[in-house]
């Protein structure tokens, strides 16, 4: 794999955006380091998550990637501190375990993106390259959408009912604004996996109904009788202002 991560070196073409890698292998962590800063960002390196949360709080970051197997503090707990934060910096995992579960995990916490190792360098810069480009489409395009009392503001990454601001996840978010943006038409399943974590990650059909699940929840007067977030049988959802 360290051959894999060695051997790949490009011409600078991204502007200088700063990436936060929290990885405890050396090998892997200074093969990524290489080939990301090759590629044009500047890379910081935790190789614990203790270290990887201070150098996240510092500010500054425009991308994490996660190893969920750290010491002093896992992935998972890592994540699950900055979310609770309310840092929506985008974030991928990577970890050797593939498990369903885990990856279901990572992303009800709230993040990007999840590889399982061993992973192809290609593919991971893709998607770091993706991850960072619906970001800032995200935050770039100023538009509010609204629903009754509730307000989505891609710019701020902020959704409010009211005057109360609704606390989400970055994946919440994605997904709610994913929805909201189809101007009310029905999207399948795999049309948010596809638009909210790129057409290359394999997620499963549960992955999507516990996000709008968690999204009802907090949204919704009454989860059980949703007025915004419908579920078409059969198809799968859609936002209704």
């Amino acid at each position: 794999m360290l051959e894999d991560l060695l051997s790949m070196t490009r011409t600078p073409q991204t502007p200088a955006r700063t990436v936060l890698l929290v990885e405890d292998d050396p090998s892997i962590a200074m093969g990524l380091e290489m080939n990301l800063t090759a590629e044009g960002y500047r890379v910081l390196v935790a190789e614990d998550g203790e270290r990887g949360l201070a150098l996240a709080r510092a500010g500054g970051i425009d991308l994490i990637i996660i190893d969920v197997m750290l010491p002093r503090l896992n992935g998972f707990e890592l994540l699950r501190i900055l979310r609770n934060e309310r840092r929506t910096l985008p974030v991928i995992m990577l970890s050797a375990r593939g498990a369903e579960m885990d990856k279901v995990m990572g992303l009800e916490l709230g993040a990007e993106d999840y590889i399982t190792k061993p992973f192809s360098l290609a593919e991971l810069l893709a998607r770091v390259k993706a991850v960072l480009r619906r970001d800032a489409i995200a935050r770039a395009d100023g538009a509010q959408l609204r629903a009754g009392d509730i307000v989505i503001n891609a710019a701020t990454r902020e959704v409010r009912r009211g005057d109360a601001l609704i606390e989400l996840t970055a994946t919440e978010f994605d997904v709610l604004l994913c929805l909201a943006e189809a101007g009310g038409r029905v999207l399948s399943r795999e049309q948010i996996q596809a638009k909210v974590w790129g057409p290359t990650h394999h997620g499963t059909p549960r992955t999507i109904d516990n996000f709008i699940l968690q999204l009802r929840n907090k949204l919704e007067e009454n989860a059980t009788t949703p007025r915004h977030l419908l579920t078409v049988r059969g198809v799968g959802y859609r936002f209704v202002p």
